[in-house]
């Protein structure tokens, strides 16, 4: 299933979008946000079956990936990404059954779109990255949050390196072809890197990708807060990226049933396992008052 690809202009900058239109006009909207190194492509395998299931599924490409504009405010932070999430649902037609799912920084802008007393979408479903606010330290989950985060920094160095400026655009081809490589062991990810490459094509798009590492304070009080409307967290079982020993400290934190991790899947899980991740997406949705 081919998507529609187009662009709408937001208050902020011009958006890249791909659509897979629904069985019907009336059919509700999905939003699907993409993370970094990665675009809105990412989503090409399960909004088919989304659309299949009754859905229609929108995908922007985040601030800075092209076609989309590199935004004139030069604003990365992730409450701006919420806001874009949000701006989109009026952009798009949302209703109030409107859907929003993220992976990676497409799920740290839609966790903060979580934790807003006002928001628009239904529900929000966050792939990889999980709601800040459910992975702080505590004394019921001290030893699982250890487990996880003391090896973490080892997972986490190109955080470091993207904060260097010059240094992440001379070395941007070959450190996310690296990242890939080691966040989703075992995943072909040739078609991905050119799709990455497409969006990312000249050292001002390298800029503004790493610019969301560098942008990472203002905003980040927001999407510490917890989330006020129904979430689910999705957590590939062989993350490489954030290590899946933090699955159960998100899940002491979440109502039952609402966070699972995916078997045989790695950072990029809606690539990996596409129909899982579309089963847990659609029984989470059709389970909802």
């Amino acid at each position: 299933m081919t998507p529609q690809e187009r662009t709408l202009d937001l208050p902020t900058h011009r958006v890249g979008l791909l659509e897979w239109e629904g069985p019907t006009p009336q059919a509700p909207l999905v939003v699907a946000l993409h993370g970094y190194p990665d675009t809105a492509w990412t989503w090409r395998r399960v909004a088919p079956l989304l659309v299949e299931a009754g859905y229609r599924v929108v995908a922007p490409f985040q601030r800075g990936y092209a076609p989309s504009a590199i935004p004139a405010d030069g604003d990365y932070s992730v409450r701006a990404l919420a806001d874009d999430a949000v701006a989109l649902h009026a952009a798009l037609g949302g209703d109030e059954r409107a859907l929003l799912v993220g992976h990676d920084w497409g799920a740290l802008a839609a966790t903060t779109v979580a934790s807003r007393a006002a928001q628009p979408y239904r529900a929000i479903a966050a792939l990889a990255v999980p709601p800040l606010a459910h992975v702080q330290p505590s004394r019921d989950v001290l030893g699982a949050w250890s487990a996880a985060m003391l090896r973490q920094p080892f997972r986490s160095w190109y955080i470091a390196v993207n904060q260097v400026p010059g240094l992440t655009e001379r070395v941007f081809a070959r450190m996310v072809a690296r990242l890939w490589a080691w966040w989703s062991p075992g995943y072909d990810a040739r078609e991905d890197l050119a799709l990455l490459a497409q969006a990312v094509p000249d050292r001002a798009h390298e800029r503004a990708v790493v610019s969301y590492y560098r942008a990472i304070v203002p905003g980040l009080r927001e999407a510490m807060g917890p989330p006020q409307h129904p979430l689910l967290y999705l957590h590939g079982a062989r993350d490489g990226c954030l290590d899946p020993r933090i699955v159960p400290v998100v899940t002491a934190r979440m109502p039952a049933g609402r966070v699972h991790a995916v078997p045989d899947a790695g950072h990029f899980l809606e690539l990996e396992q596409p129909d899982a991740v579309a089963g847990h997406l659609l029984r989470y949705w059709e389970e909802l008052p």
